[in-house]
């Protein structure tokens, strides 16, 4: 399977992976524009890998795209554009959880037995955040959330030491106080094509039920006059 992976939930990440070899990369660290960018960042993903720049003659597989949660303009970005990339070249695609991605990437540097707490900033003073523990080499089985909440009530619902707080960045400067108590690391930018491998995971199971691309967005935009569930 050649998959090109997309998430726009914090940066535009992009990458292409084949048959569990990643091609290419590209990324875009601005929380911000990421309509424009991602497909500029598919192109030079394709042309990097050696691929046509088109997408109906890149030989695409399937589409892969990260779901959230995030805030509502960002991810709708990333999710429009994968469901046109897909219907463009009669490819399917699917989604999984933006935290999933983050919570694996963990896991892929600790003991297995671990529990995490996959968390991003949210603005508003919350976080998202969701729990863990390792499903096979490459997938994750979520034990609890997401949720969108504050630091506070985070730190209330941890009820386990031996869990610890992973994230694709630092600790927001209002969550830092209150989570300075729980074990907290690895901290890793969030790789796009960690989604390949969660998707071809849940696919050998039989979960394709599981890939849908319904986004979460876990609370009301800031958008006025724009729908807050479906697109």
């Amino acid at each position: 399977m050649t998959i090109l992976c997309i998430d726009t939930s914090q940066a535009t990440a992009i990458a292409l992976v084949r048959d569990g070899k990643v091609l290419a990369r590209t990324r875009n660290e601005s929380g911000r524009h990421h309509a424009e960018s991602i497909t500029p960042l598919v192109r030079e993903a394709l042309a990097d890998a050696g691929l046509p720049t088109t997408l109906t003659e890149a030989g695409l597989t399937a589409i892969a795209v990260g779901t959230g949660p995030a805030p509502f303009t960002g991810l709708r970005a990333g999710l429009v554009s994968a469901r046109v990339f897909a219907a463009a070249a009669s490819i399917p695609v699917y989604g999984v959880s933006s935290l999933d991605v983050i919570a694996r990437q963990a896991l892929d540097l600790l003991s297995q037995e671990t529990e995490v707490i996959a968390l991003s900033d949210a603005r508003r003073k919350e976080l998202y955040w969701a729990r863990y523990r390792t499903e096979g080499p490459d997938d994750v089985t979520r034990l609890e959330g997401p949720e969108v909440e504050s630091a506070a009530d985070l730190a209330r619902s941890v009820k386990s030491n031996a869990v610890r707080l992973v994230s694709c960045a630092p600790l927001p400067p209002h969550a830092e106080a209150d989570l300075a108590g729980l074990e907290q690391g690895p901290i890793a930018p969030l790789d796009a094509a960690v989604l390949a491998r969660i998707v071809t995971a849940r696919l050998s199971r039989g979960l394709e039920d599981s890939l849908d691309t319904e986004p979460l967005y876990l609370r009301r935009p800031d958008i006025h006059g724009q729908p807050a569930a479906r697109l």
